[in-house]
């Protein structure tokens, strides 16, 4: 058709160059002084190395059970061909008939129309023990050229493994790791799955679905011809149809990995992400109003609940009311210790107060304008931090309602800086008028009043905790009998009053920064409705959202029309 003449033309005229050009210059041998771009498959003995690449190139390559010639071979993939004779007597050649290893490059080029052009090389496999014709360092010397092309950073490493052995014991894989640490450009071969021991599958499905080694390019199986197909000279085209038969005959790797559940997860976060983004603004301007009621109600509804402490949370998450209290806690704490520690230095102060203020009053006589300035002082200094805790509570809130408005509305960036801005104006007016009814507060604890009951109990509880004093030959002094009575009124009314803030700053912080925030936040953004003409301003998307939507709903439809296709798949 007309697409596969314009790709095609698009290939011969930009990578068919290059292709070639890097062909020329490997026939040169310039790969001895430059990388050039190629795909080294490298494995253990008898790991199905040489039947990947068969399956690869369509070549018949020469092997043997353990015995192959070690020798470096560059196969230049255009088309199949029958050369594994020839390629062994080049072999024979190079590296001796025997076991030997050559650093000779046997170059194989194969023509044809009809498959890519890949550069591929297949080196010796990974030996452990040498062979009774074999040079001792037969192991070292292999290693040695193998990692002379893996170490590039133009080549892409096959890592060719059995899928009947343990894959942390892979000597291929790990002598990857070595020179791509990141697996960046390594991909896991695994052969031989038809050995697998019965039982052991799901390890294998674990490997290829990168959960137990990982690799940036993940793992493959695959099914090349055995020995016993080799010797009943099963061809390769065969050894393909039957590869395709037994993977989708297999109980267990049918659908590696795990296709079904991989696409009901996938289908599953389209949904969840396409939800979240909403199904788009209708054209009619009908339509319009009812969608912004619609999303006005549900922003409305969050308001409310977190008012309320209804909404939902997750994870190590709090409710802002949870949260709220928490701080309120500390304020509550704070205010009992000030309260535990006042009477250490309560004498003291009454003392000073005494020398520096007591006039025409007699010995023993409390001095009651000493007791109201000092009950005075010790409550003032309460003041700060109760306008300290209201702005805690309200950064708290306004962030909470701004995260709000930013889940409702922020496919539409006009209605969410409208709703922003309203937050932000109301959020500083309810401060204001919060630390306003604080300072308030503070200036009517300067007039020293309680009920005569509540206090005359307070002060009873006082004189109930106070220690009698050690048996003295010597009566205390009228100054100390005065102090004593003076320290026992204070803290009688200092309980009674930090009592009363305790209940009262907090009251306020809520009246103000949460139930009064909340209703004027919502009465503004009701007001919205009724501005007709700015719907569409309102309402418009985000650049990137619409597309997103649509890709959204292709992938959807075709994930589902993947599920649809493995419902029908045979067995």
């Amino acid at each position: 058709g007309q697409p596969d003449n314009v790709l095609g033309q698009q290939y011969e005229y930009q990578i068919r160059p290059c292709i070639d050009l890097i062909d020329s210059l490997r026939s040169l041998g310039v790969e001895k002084d430059l990388a050039l771009p190629a795909i080294a498959v490298i494995g253990d003995q008898s790991s199905g190395k040489s039947s990947v690449l068969e399956a690869l190139s369509g070549v018949n390559l020469p092997r043997g059970s353990g015995k192959i010639k070690y020798r470096d071979q560059e196969v230049v993939l255009k088309s199949p061909g029958q050369v594994e004779k020839e390629v062994r007597k080049a072999q024979d050649f190079m590296a001796g008939a025997g076991n030997g290893v050559s650093d000779e490059l046997i170059t194989l080029a194969v023509e044809s129309p009809n498959v890519p052009d890949l550069t591929l090389l297949d080196l010796p496999g990974i030996t452990r023990v040498a062979l009774a014709n074999q040079p001792q360092d037969i192991g070292q010397q292999i290693k040695r050229m193998i990692k002379t092309y893996i170490q590039r950073q133009e080549t892409i490493n096959l890592a060719v493994v059995p899928s009947n052995v343990d894959i942390a014991t892979t000597e291929a894989l790990e002598m990857a790791r070595e020179v791509d640490p990141n697996g960046e450009r390594t991909l896991g071969i695994l052969t031989k799955p038809d050995l697998v021991d019965k039982g052991s599958e799901a390890d294998i499905v674990s490997v290829v679905r990168n959960l137990v080694y990982t690799l940036k390019k993940g793992f493959m199986v695959v099914k090349c011809r055995g020995q016993s197909e080799i010797q009943n000279n099963i061809s390769l085209e065969n050894a393909l149809l039957n590869e395709k038969d037994f993977f989708e005959n297999h109980e267990h790797f049918r659908t590696i990995p795990t296709l079904e559940k991989q696409i009901i997860t996938k289908l599953n976060e389209a949904e969840t992400k396409l939800k979240i983004i909403g199904a788009g603004v209708p054209a009619k301007e009908s339509d319009k109003l009812c969608f912004l009621i619609e999303k006005i109600r549900h922003f409305v509804d969050g308001i409310n609940e977190v008012m309320h402490g209804d909404e939902e949370v997750s994870g190590r998450n709090l409710k802002l009311f949870t949260n709220i209290r928490k701080r309120f806690n500390v304020w509550e704490m704070k205010m009992k210790e000030s309260v535990d520690n006042f009477p250490k230095q309560l004498k003291d102060d009454i003392s000073v107060y005494e020398n520096q203020h007591r006039g025409r009053e007699l010995p023993g006589f409390v001095n009651y304008k000493t007791f109201e300035n000092i009950a005075k002082s010790q409550i003032k200094k309460f003041e700060e931090p109760a306008i300290a805790k209201l702005h805690e509570i309200t950064e708290l809130v306004r962030s909470t309602f701004n995260k709000i408005a930013m889940n409702h509305f922020f496919p539409y960036p006009n209605l969410y800086r409208c709703t922003k801005g309203n937050l932000e104006v109301i959020c500083s007016k309810q401060q204001k008028e919060a630390e306003n009814f604080i300072r308030t507060q503070f200036q009517m604890e300067e007039i020293i009043y309680c009920q005569d009951t509540i206090y005359g109990a307070s002060l009873k509880v006082v004189r109930e905790d106070v220690e009698p004093p050690p048996l003295k030959i010597f009566k205390p002094s009228p100054a100390q009998i005065s102090v004593d009575e003076m320290s026992q009124h204070i803290q009688a009314y200092f309980k009674n009053a930090s009592a009363r803030l305790l209940n009262q700053i907090p009251m306020i912080i809520l009246h103000y920064m949460l139930h009064q925030f909340a209703d004027k936040l919502q009465t503004d953004i009701m007001l919205l409705l009724q501005d007709k003409e700015r719907l569409s301003t309102l309402l418009m998307e985000k650049n990137d959202l619409v597309s997103e939507r649509q890709n959204l709903k292709d992938r959807i439809k075709r994930l589902r029309g993947a599920q649809q296709r493995l419902a029908k798949f045979p067995g």
